[in-house]
Formats: C-alpha cells, sequence, structure tokens
C-alpha cells in the first residue's frame, strides 16, 4: 500500500491500493475515489469494538474501502485545519493517541480503547479518561490540529506540554499532569492550573493547535443573535 500526503494545512492523505486490497476509515473522512471500489460500512473488530469505540466518541461503524479487481486510489481528510501523519504499529508497538484523531488504517490494525490510570490525567490533562490505542500489524494515519511536534524521548526524559496539545505517543511514555509552576504562574500566566507530563522512552507526537479553544477564541466575533422585542 502506498501514499501521498497532499495539501500544506489543509491536508488529505491519498492511498493506492492493489487489487483485493483494503482500508478501514472514520466515517464520512473520504475525499475521493477510484470509480471500480466500493465502500461499506462495518463492525471492524466485532460488536465490542464498535461499542468501544463509541465510548471514546468515534463511530461505532468504520467504512471499508476495497479495490475489487482493478488498481486505483482512495484518499481522506480530516475535519480540521491541520496535518496528517501515518503511524507504523507491530508487535510490542502500540501506539495511544487522542480519541478524536484516528482517520484510517490498514485492515490489520485493531482499534481499542486505553483507560488512563491516573485520576488527575484523567479530569485536568484535556484528554479525558479514554484514549485510543492502536494496535495489530500495518499503518494507521492521524489527524492534528495546526503543525505536527514530533520528538523521541529518551528513557525518564520528560516533556512538559499544554493540556489539549498531545495527540499520541507510544505505548512506552508514562502520561500524567503537574502542576503549572507556583500558584501565582498557575492563576495569573495564562496556561491554566496544570500542564501534561510525558515521560520517556518512546515516541511522542504533539500538536500547535488545540481546536476547542481556537472555537471559543472565535466565538466573540461571531455574529450575535438578534433579540425582538414586542410591542405591548
Amino acid at each position: 500500500m502506498k501514499h501521498e500526503i497532499i495539501g500544506n494545512n489543509l491536508q488529505m492523505v491519498k492511498i493506492d491500493l492493489q487489487p483485493g486490497e483494503g482500508i478501514f476509515a472514520e466515517a464520512g473522512s473520504m475525499v475521493n475515489m477510484t470509480g471500480t471500489f466500493t465502500m461499506e460500512s462495518q463492525l471492524k473488530g466485532g460488536i465490542i469494538s464498535g461499542l468501544k469505540r463509541a465510548v471514546t466518541g468515534e463511530s461505532v461503524f468504520l467504512t471499508r474501502f476495497t479495490a475489487g479487481d482493478h488498481t486505483g486510489f482512495v484518499s481522506f481528510a480530516g475535519t480540521m485545519p491541520g496535518k496528517i501523519f501515518p503511524v507504523m504499529v507491530g508487535p510490542d508497538k502500540e501506539f495511544i493517541a487522542r480519541k478524536e484523531s484516528f482517520l484510517c488504517c490498514d485492515e490489520g490494525v485493531e482499534l481499542d480503547i486505553a483507560v488512563t490510570d491516573r485520576i488527575r490525567a484523567g479530569l485536568f490533562g484535556g484528554e479525558g479518561f479514554i484514549l485510543q490505542c492502536i494496535a495489530g500489524q500495518g499503518t494507521a494515519f492521524l489527524h492534528c490540529c495546526g503543525d505536527i511536534i514530533e520528538m523521541t524521548l529518551e528513557p525518564g526524559e520528560v516533556v512538559k506540554v499544554q493540556t489539549g496539545l498531545v495527540v499520541g505517543f507510544d505505548h512506552t511514555v508514562s502520561y500524567d499532569i503537574t502542576l503549572a509552576g507556583g500558584i501565582t504562574t498557575a492563576l495569573l500566566g495564562g496556561e491554566g492550573l496544570f500542564v501534561t507530563t510525558l515521560t520517556g522512552p518512546g515516541k511522542v507526537v504533539l500538536q500547535s493547535m488545540d481546536i476547542a479553544k481556537l472555537a471559543a477564541s472565535l466565538i466573540p466575533y461571531l455574529p450575535k443573535p438578534e433579540v425582538k422585542v414586542k410591542s405591548v
């Protein structure tokens, strides 16, 4: 399976499939495809996996695209301005990602949930208690908001991240939160009370923009509904 990521900040991924190959994608993410391709909604991994996906806020059903007897392509795009990047998984190599980042994956990739084992991280880490675990064998494509920041942490190396900006990390990385400096800094510094801490070893992927904060920043500039006063 060959792929090409097209665009700069409004990216889509074009995937070439050979006869008999297939790929699973999040419902509604398809941009275009070869006319001979077929698409069908399926419960990838069975009903239990579908229910687990529902817990993460994703679609219960995934859409399976197959090439049939001819080669061709299918393209997918995310739901926000940002980047798309591939994640390779295999034996003893799982990737933990934020719930809404999944875009599409090989048929050999398994999607499950990962529960945050620290209550404070679940409450204040910006990602909630439920994350998505990408396992199996193959390639998955994730999308983020804004630009991507990738780094590989050494054992014991720590990086602190503003809550909401973590896209995902290897399963070997430890995920927690800590206070953002002293009380004065936490209350008046503009970064919030907590920051997310990621401790190596393993790969970490961050995004430069939080869609929730972006939406909140636009609200003051949106037209306000007119209030009509009825005359007595």
